[in-house]
């Protein structure tokens, strides 16, 4: 009787351990399997983000030349301004040569960019041209001399208004905002549209493809942007909140 309850209480022993190791291996399995699961998806993400910036530098790299081609075409068509048009274009490729090449600019370069494209581009213009730019930046502000924002954001919106505006019609305009308030920085474009050159029949141009493009990859949801004709005026609107990117950068230092 002894020797049988010997026997029974070796065999739940035996069992009891067999349970043990056997749950032990499944927790050590199963943690191992979380942590190759931990692995492949920093993995992964490391992969996307590098899959990012390659597709960031091809925009860019196709970005600067078409923009060099458009500012040289205007400098060449108006000989007469060419010394003042080198002066600004002399900041516009220091711009893109030294500053555009990083990931992000500040506000403060990439505005002071903006003003400089626009002199050059109003060599177009007669003196009586209805041309208005409204500045609304407040140099206080804590992004004003971070490096949050992409660069060359403006491009697009600047050479559509000069590009796609009869400067020889009666009612043509162009206005434009800048706007950097509260980590919130903003640009707008009104003109009137040339009937020479409908914009609705220009959707091909790599610039208002990238755009968008680096808009998303880099802002995700942290952005607006709106283009619209309304009554023949062309209206092109974009909002970025710099307030995420102010922040990494500050704790990251």
């Amino acid at each position: 009787m002894d020797s049988l309850f010997s026997n029974t209480s070796w065999g739940i022993i035996f069992i009891i351990v067999f349970l043990l190791t056997t749950i032990i291996y499944l927790i050590y399995n199963n943690n191992s399997l979380k942590k190759q699961k931990h692995i492949l998806t920093e993995e992964k993400k490391a992969l996307k983000n590098r899959l990012n910036t390659i597709r960031l530098d091809y925009i860019e790299t196709k970005l600067s030349p078409h923009l060099f081609k458009n500012i040289l075409n205007s400098v060449q068509s108006h000989a007469y301004q060419t010394y003042v048009s080198l002066d600004k274009l002399s900041g516009v490729l220091d711009y893109i040569l030294y500053e555009s090449s990083e990931r992000f600019v500040s506000p403060k370069n990439e505005l002071e960019f903006t003003i400089n494209l626009i002199e050059i581009n109003k060599i177009k213009m007669n003196p009586l041209f209805n041309f208005r730019i409204k500045n609304h930046i407040d140099k206080e502000d804590p992004t004003y001399n971070e490096k949050v924002l992409a660069p060359l954001l403006t491009v697009d919106f600047i050479e559509n208004a000069f590009k796609h505006t009869d400067f020889l019609a009666e009612d043509a305009f162009i206005y434009v905002l800048l706007s950097l308030k509260n980590g919130i920085i903003e640009i707008k474009v009104q003109n009137s549209i040339s009937l020479k050159s409908p914009l609705s029949k220009d959707n091909s141009g790599f610039g208002s493809e990238s755009l968008d493009q680096r808009l998303k990859m880099i802002y995700k949801k942290k952005f607006t942007i709106t283009k619209e004709i309304h009554n023949n005026i062309f209206t092109a609107h974009l909002k970025i909140d710099l307030n995420d990117k102010y922040n990494q950068v500050r704790y990251t230092r």
